[in-house]
């Protein structure tokens, strides 16, 4: 008859003897030698760089407008008579921008945020005054941006060059989705009995 040893101790018999491999460290760690300060700055510059990604706008190719051409797009399930009443100028504007003397990327900034406090504040239609940029080396550069920006934006639902007494070709009517809470009011107003 054999006896069973316990695990516990069949391993420890097995072990007796056995010394661990050494490793020898293939990379140095030293410690870093920065300041509070500068590791402030640094990690500040990479917050400020993480915040600007954000941003998703493109600053791809841009196929360049004519300075006197109209701007118009309109997504697809936007009614026809709610589109002509923008390009006519018919609703109110409760937003404006005015992207005059910005540097394109000053512009892709302050569109895209904008754009994002228009939603916040339940904005439907916004103005955004952008100039023809007739006369110059890069004729309507901010014009061809806007042009390529807006429709990056899912919650731009129409855009068209403005009115004559709005701005013309050198500002854009931008039609927005109504939020939630709009739609319910909206919902609430038609379907009241």
């Amino acid at each position: 008859m054999t006896t069973k040893i316990p695990d516990d101790d069949f391993f420890q018999q097995q072990m007796k003897g056995v010394k661990p491999i050494k490793v020898e460290e293939k990379v140095e760690l030293v410690k870093s030698s920065l300041d509070k300060s500068t590791a402030e700055k640094r990690r500040k510059a990479a917050t400020e760089e993480l915040a600007k990604d954000k941003n998703f706008l493109s600053g791809e190719y841009i196929e360049p407008v004519d300075p006197l051409a109209v701007l118009e797009f309109k997504r697809d399930g936007v009614q026809n008579g709610v589109y002509r009443n923008l390009r006519l100028g018919k609703y109110q504007i409760d937003a404006r921008l005015d992207l005059h003397h910005m540097t394109i990327d000053q512009a892709r900034g302050a569109v895209f945020q904008f754009i994002k406090d228009c939603m916040t504040h339940d904005i439907r239609c916004a103005l955004v005054t952008h100039g023809k940029g007739e006369g110059r080396n890069l004729p309507a550069q901010l014009k061809s941006c806007l042009n390529h920006w807006l429709p990056q934006f899912d919650q731009v639902l129409a855009f068209h060059s403005a009115q004559k007494h709005h701005g013309w070709v050198g500002a854009t009517y931008v039609l927005l989705k109504k939020s939630e809470k709009k739609k319910l009011e909206t919902w609430e107003l038609h379907n009241k009995k």
